[in-house]
């Protein structure tokens, strides 16, 4: 393994919107929803994952994507995503003028049966429906193939690397401009991360551009960590930790979007958010979801004494 000095700035991209929302029983308002992403906007943070074009019987929670994405984009420079499942997802995303959308591909054959009814190779292949309608709308839309369950599955057990790469590749080759790569159930460790991560590099260069870590097991920050030491410098986060996925019993969800940039900017990285910024909006959101499980740690102890933002953000 390999490392190289850490990346002087890093992007976190909030998903608690969308991965948090759907994983719990409350239904947000669509006003407070807003009102999430415009104090988001306001400490700092530049990419924004609102929502998911699935029907609403399925998740009532995000039944109202259109609507928030429609906002969204009013922000200047804030660059708003969505997660589509499905070909039908994908053209709603390119009606509602998504910045980019996310196509979920879980590299354990089970769980993709069970979270998307499809085999990994068969949602390869809604990949290049929706790369051809993307093209053919002439939309500047950017599409990204987000292999999930890449370090083990609650449902399967392990899940090969070589696999996990291979459909990687397969994204790539089906029409995606970019990858990702997700612990989904929060089975990763450090070494792991390390391992798969530099030969995902190596694959997809500077196509591969996220990580996306649940803290299931307490690791998040440090499996971001070791991925930030191989120069990754975008990652995925949900404001006071919530998510999760129904298949992994007993996930605590994402690493926390408050504690993420913390640990970025205490490592010198810099990410343009103002931490005691979004620790307010974190207090606010956890209200909203009173009664739901909320998690990370910055929110009970507060900023260190020695900590300085001026220098950091």
């Amino acid at each position: 393994m390999s490392t190289a000095p850490l990346p002087a700035t890093a992007v976190i991209r909030e998903v608690g919107l969308r991965d948090g929302l759907q994983s719990i029983q409350t239904v947000l308002p669509t006003e407070r929803k807003r009102e999430w992403i415009r104090d988001a906007f306001a400490a700092g943070q530049r990419e924004i994952e609102v929502g998911s074009f699935v029907p609403a019987r399925l998740l009532p929670q995000l039944a109202d994507t259109a609507d928030v994405l429609a906002f969204a984009k009013t922000l200047p420079g804030l660059k708003v995503s969505v997660l589509v499942p499905n070909l039908r997802g994908a053209l709603h995303a390119l009606q509602a003028g998504a910045d980019l959308m996310i196509l979920p591909l879980s590299a354990s054959h089970a769980h993709s049966l069970a979270n998307l009814r499809k085999t990994p190779d068969e949602v390869v292949q809604e990949m290049r429906k929706i790369r051809a309608a993307r093209d053919a709308a002439g939309s500047q839309t950017l599409i990204e193939g987000g292999v999930g369950t890449a370090f083990g599955c609650t449902l399967q057990g392990e899940v090969s690397h070589d696999e996990v790469l291979r459909l990687m590749q397969a994204l790539l080759d089906a029409g995606a401009d970019r990858v990702s790569l997700a612990d989904t159930v929060g089975y990763a460790d450090p070494a792991s991360v390390s391992r798969l991560f530099e030969r995902a590099l190596r694959i997809a260069g500077d196509r591969f551009c996220c990580g996306h870590f649940h803290d299931t097991r307490g690791l998040a920050l440090a499996n971001v960590y070791a991925a930030l030491q191989l120069g990754v410098s975008r990652f995925d986060a949900s404001l006071a930790g919530i998510g999760g996925c129904p298949h992994a019993p007993g996930a605590s969800g994402n690493a926390a979007t408050e504690d993420l940039a913390f640990m970025l900017q205490s490592c010198g990285v810099r990410t343009g958010v103002d931490i005691e910024a979004l620790l307010a909006l974190r207090h606010r959101v956890a209200a909203w979801l009173e009664g739901e499980a909320t998690h990370g740690a910055l929110w009970r102890a507060g900023l260190p004494r020695t900590f300085n933002m001026a220098t950091t953000a």
